[in-house]
């Protein structure tokens, strides 16, 4: 009868939406819950949300009711999964974020150095690494589940990297460590174009660290002329580097140009060489005051 039929909906919908959808709450947002169990919550609830078709079915051969009888109470079942894997994957792309923000605390690098090493640090070597074997997890998952993933993690990887660079506690900058900054940017670099998970078309994924890229040709070619020239034009070759941001990187090399010879490529005189920065400094001041009008 449609009254049975109704009951056994509605106390269906109350096991569904409190009891399994609170398990799955509260299995996600224990405190060391892994990628991993993430993961699996997200491949049980894809199962469990295409199998709510043959949920409807039993009831109504137990009923006797037709699923699309009018009136008949809804199941919220598609809806709960719908809710707990989307729910999931914030957890995994926040998780991730975590995950990436744990190894650059462990960043250490000598932003007075000579000359850089030549080898990626070992803490960008062991950030890969786990990236690497993280996303061999993920080719369980849908498609898009693992692109978002990937692509949120090296655009929060790419992001915190400047953020390192210009952070107010770095106050001097010298070539030397630039090269060594773009030694670990090459790594990451690397890393994308691998393709870590699959369905990323061409060099997708590498537009995460185009910022950084364009910021760092910039300097270590010590390329202002084209810079200056070209700022502002679609075709400029530096098109996502702010001058706010290069001015900020340039007044830290600026500060560590009277202490080494960091500059000796571009000039040997160590005047020389303060002036050429004093006037690239001087040509962005006036670039940004120019926009700002």
């Amino acid at each position: 009868s449609t009254e049975i039929d109704d009951v056994i909906r509605k106390s269906t919908n109350l096991l569904l939406t409190r009891t399994l959808s609170n398990c799955l709450q509260y299995a996600m947002k224990k405190k060391n819950v892994g990628l991993a169990e993430l993961v699996q919550v997200i491949i049980n609830t894809t199962q469990l949300e295409a199998s709510c078709v043959y949920l409807e079915e039993f009831i109504s051969n137990i009923t006797n009711v037709p699923p699309d009888t009018a009136n008949a109470t809804k199941l919220y079942g598609t809806s709960t999964f719908k809710d707990a894997r989307h729910a999931a994957e914030e957890e995994i792309y926040t998780n991730l974020n975590a995950k990436i923000d744990q190894f650059l605390q462990l960043a250490d690098y000598d932003w007075t150095a000579a000359q850089g090493g030549g080898a990626p640090s070992d803490y960008l070597s062991d950030l890969i690494a786990f990236l690497c074997s993280t996303f061999s997890v993920f080719t369980h998952l849908p498609g898009k589940v693992a692109q978002t993933a990937c692509m949120s993690a090296c655009k929060h990887l790419s992001t915190s990297l400047l953020q390192l660079l210009l952070e107010t506690d770095v106050r001097q900058v010298s070539m030397g460590a630039l090269q060594q900054f773009n030694t670990d940017v090459k790594e990451c670099e690397r890393f994308a174009r691998a393709g870590p998970v699959p369905g990323f078309q061409g060099d997708t994924l590498l537009l995460a660290f185009s910022d950084l890229r364009q910021l760092l040709d910039l300097f270590t070619q010590w390329d202002w002329s084209s810079y200056l020239a070209d700022y502002g034009r679609p075709t400029c070759k530096y098109l996502r580097v702010n001058p706010h941001t290069a001015l900020a990187l340039l007044e830290k090399m600026k500060d560590t140009s009277r202490k080494n010879n960091m500059f000796a490529q571009f000039r040997k005189n160590e005047r020389d060489k303060q002036k050429l920065i004093d006037t690239v400094v001087k040509q962005l001041r006036n670039l940004i005051s120019a926009h700002q009008t």
